[in-house]
């Protein structure tokens, strides 16, 4: 038989497809719906288109912009031929017809069509070949190519509009995973910036003010000793107390990589490290069904788990707390993470001291995430922060993958 270029698909009828193909596709569509992580959904898609159609061997092309093949994800190749086969293809043959004409092509024997390229050594023979292009909103993401159609000598023409359908999820699979790692690369960039403003607004600013305590030390050796050693015992029990910051930072940092953004055991971590410094007593109350707390995305319970940081850090270093109590409580609809002490307190209506940015950063955390921050607090009172962040719970694996 000729190879036969396939006609776009809306100027021809459709060959009707069987309820067990339908089926498939439908399954093969939810597996790669529920992966965001574009490596493990760009091999499963390969995997599953070629179990799909049922062929022998399948490969996944993606597409720069020029048109060149600048990844290539394969299925049904063992990993040591894989490797001896050596460099990936570079779109010359039936591979690169595909990309120039972006149209789906189906062939009954490889080596009798005139742009075949041959095989590298160590490559298996394939005989029959299926490819198709997949585009998202007309511009071409990848190609999806197919060999050796199980028990039969080429695919069917019902397996090529299979996997044009397939493709078509497939290609909303892959933007999909690639906004997401966009996303997280912009959630690393505002975290580091977080961070940054978290640095100089506590840790660098006290050490600031040890260093400014520190410079008129010299001059005052001879004419005021005792004030001398005064100031270096501050001087001392100031940066002890950094030191001890600097743990808690880096240590709250470590709490949502430890649990994967677990808020539970987040905040135990959390409450376990603050205590261990020595500085207050912390008090864990923790009533949540475990589940409410996982229903938050990801990003929402990494930022909980930041705000506790910071309000533990706030009531040591601001407050001078010796008593803290952090808690979790849900009614089923909101969750409230508070964070209470026995600190010196402050006016929560007057504005910030210039440079310190810690309230203003719960405040943005807590809008980012679709809560509120409240605050309750007077002079000598003590120190009561809420933080309320609507929850949406729902089994999702008892969504539809359509």
């Amino acid at each position: 038989m000729e190879s036969q270029p396939v006609v776009p698909t809306e100027s021809i009828a459709h060959p009707a497809l069987g309820v067990a193909e339908l089926e498939a596709l439908v399954e093969a569509t939810r597996a790669i719906a529920e992966v965001l992580e574009l490596d493990p959904v760009l091999q499963l898609i390969v995997d599953r288109v070629r179990t799909l159609v049922g062929a022998d061997y399948a490969a996944l092309g993606i597409v720069d912009s020029g048109g060149r093949i600048q990844r290539f994800i394969t299925s049904g190749i063992d990993p040591d031929v894989r490797r001896a086969i050596g460099d990936p293809p570079r779109g010359h043959g039936l591979l690169g017809l595909i990309v120039r004409e972006g149209r789906s092509y189906r062939v009954r024997r490889i080596a009798d069509h005139p742009d075949a390229y041959g095989f590298p050594p160590h490559h298996p023979q394939m005989t029959s070949f299926l490819g198709v292009p997949i585009t998202v909103h007309g511009r071409p993401v990848g190609n999806l190519y197919l060999t050796d159609k199980r028990a039969a000598t080429e695919f069917t023409d019902s397996d090529r509009l299979l996997v044009e359908m397939f493709g078509l999820r497939a290609g909303i699979a892959i933007e999909n995973a690639r906004l997401h790692e966009q996303v997280q690369r912009l959630a690393v960039v505002e975290e580091r910036e977080r961070i940054s403003r978290d640095l100089h607004d506590g840790i660098i600013q006290a050490i600031y003010g040890v260093a400014l305590s520190l410079e008129e030390v010299p001059f005052l050796v001879a004419s005021a000793p005792d004030e001398v050693g005064a100031r270096v015992d501050r001087a001392i029990d100031s940066l002890n107390l950094t030191i001890r910051e600097i743990r808690s930072f880096i240590l709250g940092l470590r709490s949502e990589l430890l649990h994967g953004a677990d808020v539970v055991a987040g905040l135990a971590t959390l409450a376990d490290e603050f205590g261990a410094t020595g500085a207050s007593d912390v008090e864990l109350d923790i009533a949540v069904d475990p589940q409410v707390a996982g229903a938050l995305p990801v990003g929402h319970r990494v930022q909980l788990l930041q705000m506790a940081r910071e309000a533990l850090s706030n009531a040591v270093r601001h407050a001078h707390a010796s008593h803290i109590k952090l808690s979790l409580h849900s009614d089923g609809l909101v969750l409230e993470l508070a964070v209470e002490d026995d600190g010196v307190g402050f006016d929560a209506t007057a504005a910030p001291p210039s440079g310190h940015l810690g309230l203003a950063n719960l405040h943005e955390r807590a809008t980012a995430i679709g809560g509120e921050l409240i605050i309750d607090s007077a002079a000598g009172g003590g120190t009561r922060l809420r933080i309320r962040v609507p929850v949406s719970f729902q089994d999702h694996r008892q969504e539809s993958p359509a």
